[in-house]
């Protein structure tokens, strides 16, 4: 099924456009599963703070730094790995790792234990990405890389779309705690998968012809690693299209990551939905509209680059103009059913991005350092994006929810935002009075309706904060698109390929 029988024993295995399908689709799973573990804390965080009695900073600290530490620092190495042994049992292990971790934080008894986890699922999860994206380089020509990586990407609202459906109705029908040890499982069955089923290709196999043959590796040395990552980094950094492609994604995911990790406990406090009714539709408006913008952006940007590969940035630029604005409107309706039909389309626009920002930085390198340049584009990213958004969205909430607590009437975000910082802690001390979002049992009605409106305020405007990021992001991308032909066209030349 692999290979042509027809080819010369000398010559590079050609797959099947039906093996590298399966290739593909295995990937993908491998990668929902990975969003799955990774992002199911959004949906039962609500359940996690009224139970351990914690702030929204440090739910987004779970959702976010303590996940990403271990993550970002460990994709490097993982990666100068993956460019010279095989990266199929890296990703296999990897998958074995985060997926035992993930049921380990059902046993967590406070917030020490479950950080201590979260750790050890980053650690996992860091070995997937940067081996992925390089065999899926492997497997497909630049022309469709675009589109094959945003299929790959493809993963993140598919696992944001499960992980919400399936940990909310865990929650409302067993616990937190169950919901973490159910969706830890099933990367056992894809990593023996991954393993029996994918072939590890040929470094270069589906680059152009006219390309200079790869040589072996050369033996290891901790000189060579530096100077390999110095020109990756030079490369990513110093660039100015593709640096400005990096920050561009960067700073969409960082208010994505902000937006998942509170996107349902906003529906829980401002509407007072269940878990498992909030999981539904998060998922289900989440996973359609992120899901429809993942599989649109590297095909219509594949088209769109035949005539300039400008698209690459331009495309994701356009998006997130387009979506920032949406998402705003989206959260300041009075009802959980007009919030949801406006989030069904500013998805579709936003998460473009994927797919061409990945194309360009594997197009943009020589293929013994594809894995690299993609753990190094997701150290900063996720460093940035996944470390400090949810925190910073959470750090927010908190300081939002300190005000309005404080000050009932005057509770406008523009009016909020100077009074935000230095805020005296005392007898109105949200934190103290209202311990995991409520005030202790037996309290007063009166502090209980305080707490539940100033935790509903600054929510809504912690949120409201965060997608600015989106527009940030927008102005990177435009920035990009100047000189990113040229830039992907000397890089080619550098390698000695032709069209």
């Amino acid at each position: 099924m692999a290979a042509k029988e027809s080819a010369p024993a000398t010559a590079e295995p050609v797959y099947s456009g039906g093996y590298k399908t399966l290739v593909l689709t295995l990937l993908v799973i491998a990668y929902t599963l990975n969003f799955i573990d990774r992002t199911i804390i959004g949906t039962i965080g609500q359940a996690i703070k009224e139970d351990l009695k914690i702030s929204d900073t440090q739910l987004g600290l779970l959702g976010g730094l303590y996940f990403a530490l271990l993550y970002t620092f460990l994709g490097i190495p993982i990666a100068r790995l993956a460019e010279r042994a095989n990266r199929v049992s890296i990703i296999s292990a990897a998958i074995l790792i985060w997926s035992g971790f993930t049921a380990l934080c059902g046993v967590a008894q406070n917030f020490l234990q479950l950080a201590a986890y979260r750790f050890g699922v980053g650690f996992g999860e860091a070995g997937l990405s940067p081996p992925a994206h390089a065999l899926i380089s492997d497997y497909f020509e630049p022309r469709k890389r675009a589109t094959a990586l945003a299929i790959y990407s493809f993963g993140i609202p598919m696992g944001t779309m499960l992980g919400a459906i399936i940990g909310g109705w865990l929650t409302q029908n067993f616990s937190w705690r169950m919901a973490f040890m159910v969706v830890g499982v099933p990367g056992v069955a894809i990593a023996v998968a991954l393993k029996l089923v994918v072939k590890e290709p040929p470094r270069g196999h589906s680059e152009p012809q006219g390309r200079t043959a790869q040589a072996a590796p050369p033996p290891f040395a901790f000189a060579d690693e530096l100077r390999e990552l110095a020109a990756v980094a030079k490369g990513l950094f110093l660039k100015w299209p593709v640096a400005n492609v990096l920050f561009g994604v960067t700073m969409i995911s960082f208010g994505g990551y902000g937006m998942n990790a509170f996107n349902a406990p906003y529906f829980i406090r401002a509407f007072g939905l269940d878990y498992a009714q909030v999981g539904l539709l998060v998922g289900l408006v989440g996973g359609f509209s992120a899901g429809l913008g993942t599989l649109l952006g590297g095909p219509i940007t594949d088209r769109l680059a035949r005539f300039s590969p400008r698209w690459y940035a331009l495309t994701p630029a356009i998006g997130a103009l387009i979506a920032a604005p949406l998402y705003m409107i989206a959260y300041q309706q009075g009802s959980w059913q007009t919030t949801a039909l406006i989030l069904l389309v500013p998805g579709i626009f936003l998460y473009v991005y994927l797919g061409p920002s990945f194309a360009v930085v594997q197009n943009m390198f020589d293929v013994r350092r594809r894995a690299t340049a993609a753990a190094v584009m997701l150290f900063f990213l996720n460093l940035v994006a996944l470390g400090g958004g949810p925190p910073f969205t959470g750090w927010m909430i908190d300081l939002f929810a300190q005000w309005a607590f404080s000050h009932p009437d005057a509770t406008g975000l523009f009016a909020s935002l100077p009074h935000l910082f230095g805020q005296a802690a005392g007898a109105g001390d949200f934190a103290a009075l209202c311990p995991g979002g409520k005030p202790a049992p037996g309290a007063a009605v009166e502090l209980a309706g305080r707490c539940h409106a100033a935790l509903v305020h600054g929510t809504r405007h912690g949120l409201l904060v965060t997608f600015v990021a989106f527009l940030w992001g927008s102005a990177h991308y435009f920035l990009g698109s100047i000189g990113l032909t040229e830039a992907l066209a000397r890089a080619r030349a550098e390698r000695g390929e032709t069209d």
